[in-house]
């Protein structure tokens, strides 16, 4: 049971950064038929909610500080998720985390989620 983030770094305010999750295993398995979701830990503060997708792509839900800069998708075949982020601010430094839902589940509370990443870093420079 495995998920693979990866794409994180160090940024300017303003730059872009794709990040990708890999799920193998049983993760993998449960990849194609599950809901998907990127959460984020910011320094000194408690995970938060970024993105989610459903298990087919069809329907994708935001948290309003990243609606319109982020985009979330997903590539069943291979397995992977991905976050594009876009016109980065300080404020979205974070390590961020995917995590496969239970079942179809798709929702924005950690407990929707029964498998996670171990986290890919990202910084936001002013």
């Amino acid at each position: 049971v495995q998920l693979q983030a990866s794409g994180g770094g160090l940024v300017q305010a303003g730059d872009s950064l794709r990040l990708s999750c890999a799920g193998s295993g049983r993760t993998g398995r449960a990849f194609s038929n599950n809901g998907m979701g990127w959460f984020r830990q910011p320094p000194g503060k408690e995970r938060e909610f970024v993105a989610s997708i459903s298990w087919r792509g069809g329907d994708t839900r935001y948290a309003d500080s990243v609606k319109g800069r982020f985009i979330i998708s997903r590539d069943n075949a291979k397995n992977t998720v991905y976050l594009q982020m876009n016109s980065l601010k300080p404020e979205d430094t974070a390590v961020y985390y995917c995590a496969v839902g239970r079942g179809a589940n798709y929702g924005s509370a950690p407990g929707s989620y029964q498998y996670w990443g171990q986290g890919t870093q990202v910084t936001v420079s002013s």
